[in-house]
């Protein structure tokens, strides 16, 4: 990577960091990348409201490929001393897509400077962390006939600039999952005259090991009480509405409708015997990110080309990425460069985008516009 290039991506990464915006509210985010984009390339740009995508030329009949960056932050604190920290309070980058989009940023200066024998893409996504964002941006895949699509994302926990590569499910579905329970209030004395949720929820949480056991699913399936909420903090009442609050997860989508099935089904009857009312609500749903080998390989090849650190992953992630929605409808990969075996994890206060990988990551983009 060009140094001047590597520099203005660093320094975008910077600007980025300072002014972080949550999901679905990266109005100066969007904007900044694309005055970034046209101070500094030619690339044609499309703005899509919430999100955009540079496109670099090769010409009639070439292959239309794509490369991902996510541009939202988290609402964290930032937590620790940085000459580049966060201004916005309560808003940070503590999962790195300000490195992400930087670097698709630096990529697309390459690019724009030295040319490819592709037609290439260059997606920034809006709204990762709730799921929304590849969701909305998944019509790009068709509308322009992407035939293959490729992304990284920066992990704590491996060795430092490795490039970590897994075939098949990369990431985990999962989903929030309210159960809402509704009966009748009774004066705390007289609890037998009214309608209690709270035995129906009990019921629930006490069946969750059974229904994630190992005996049960294929894959790994878990489900995490994230909230219990019965009744009012009024000691003379019993309690009439209940909430539930759950993560559920899998390793295979199937699994996790069939897990979503399950506790419907047991809500549904423990509400009948206590006389209850029972709905459910969904958000912050995420499909499994499956990698395709095809894809896998070509980013094996350009690491050992590069003389770069391949390391073979033995299992996926637990944690969910949307990701999965484009390689529903393409070929495509994610990969992920390691940040250090005891850097600071992402989504803690501790974490900071390490702008010393960047560069790899460019490099690996780089050679597979090349194959």
């Amino acid at each position: 990577m060009e140094k001047k290039n590597l520099e203005l991506a660093v320094q975008l990464r910077h600007e980025l960091h300072q002014h972080p915006e949550v999901s679905n509210h990266e109005v100066w985010t969007k904007q900044h990348l694309i005055d970034f984009l046209k101070t500094h390339t030619r690339l044609e740009i499309v703005d899509r409201g919430k999100w955009f995508y540079a496109i670099y030329r090769a010409g009639e009949g070439k292959p239309n490929i794509a490369f991902r960056a996510d541009f939202d932050a988290l609402p964290m604190e930032e937590g620790i001393d940085l000459p580049h920290a966060s201004m916005i309070p309560g808003v940070s980058h503590k999962c790195g897509h300000d490195g992400h989009s930087a670097t698709l940023a630096g990529f697309a200066l390459e690019v724009d400077q030295k040319g490819a024998d592709k037609n290439i893409f260059f997606l920034f996504q809006h709204a990762e962390e709730t799921g929304d964002g590849a969701a909305e941006c998944a019509v790009f895949i068709e509308e322009h006939h992407i035939e293959e699509i490729f992304a990284y994302h920066n992990m704590s926990g491996m060795p430092h600039n490795s490039v970590n590569v897994i075939d098949g499910t990369a990431h985990c579905a999962s989903k929030g999952m309210t159960i809402h329970m509704e009966g009748s209030p009774a004066h705390a004395s007289q609890p037998e005259t009214g309608k209690n949720p709270s035995f129906a929820i009990a019921k629930v949480i006490d069946a969750i090991p059974e229904l994630i056991s190992p005996k049960n699913n294929e894959g790994l399936v878990l489900c995490t009480v994230v909230q219990v909420h019965i009744g009012e903090r009024a000691f003379g009442i019993a309690a009439s509405k209940g909430d539930l609050l759950l993560t559920i997860r899998a390793l295979y989508e199937v699994e996790l409708e069939k897990l979503q099935k399950n506790l419907e089904t047991l809500a549904q009857a423990q509400a009948e015997i206590y006389g209850l009312k029972v709905s459910f609500s969904y958000n912050d749903v995420f499909p499994e990110t499956v990698n395709h080998k095809e894809s896998s390989d070509k980013i094996r090849r350009v690491v050992k080309e590069k003389g770069l650190t391949l390391v073979e992953m033995k299992e996926a992630f637990r944690g969910s990425e949307d990701y999965g929605h484009y390689t529903k409808l393409t070929k495509g990969a994610m990969c992920y460069i390691g940040n250090g075996e005891d850097y600071p994890h992402v989504h803690t206060y501790e974490y900071d985008f390490r702008d010393d990988i960047m560069e790899t990551a460019v490099e690996v983009f780089k050679g597979i516009a090349t194959m």
